[in-house]
């Protein structure tokens, strides 16, 4: 029985299994890395792993998985495999997720400087 409470009906048991199962893969901060980086454009596994820090296998698995999680898709380019998101609502998670977590550290910086500098 699903419960509507301030307009919205809560989802199913699938969906809600469904989503459970893409913010677990995406609770690796390397996934999460590789699809914040699939969110700024298109890449294969070797720039992807240049700009993660990753080595090249370990990046390729995580790839594979966010792939059959329906998260990334890839297509051939000569020998290469391009990766990307293919999803907007994805992109649109991790980047005001990412993107709000890096505003709070910001401020808390910023916040800290301000107090180290009244009061010295």
């Amino acid at each position: 029985m699903a419960a509507d409470i301030g307009g919205f009906e809560d989802p199913s048991a699938e969906v809600l299994a469904e989503a459970a199962a893409a913010f677990g893969l995406l609770a690796s901060s390397a996934r999460l890395h590789l699809v914040w980086a699939l969110a700024q454009g298109e890449s294969d596994v070797t720039h992807l792993a240049d700009r993660v820090g990753g080595a090249l296998p370990a990046v390729s698995q995580h790839l594979a998985k966010l792939k059959l999680a329906g998260l990334v898709r890839s297509r051939r380019e000569g020998r290469r495999q391009i990766y990307f998101v293919d999803d907007p609502d994805v992109v649109t998670v991790v980047r005001v997720m990412v993107g709000q977590l890096a505003a709070r550290a910001d401020g808390a910086s910023a916040s800290v400087h301000a107090l180290r500098g009244a009061g010295g």
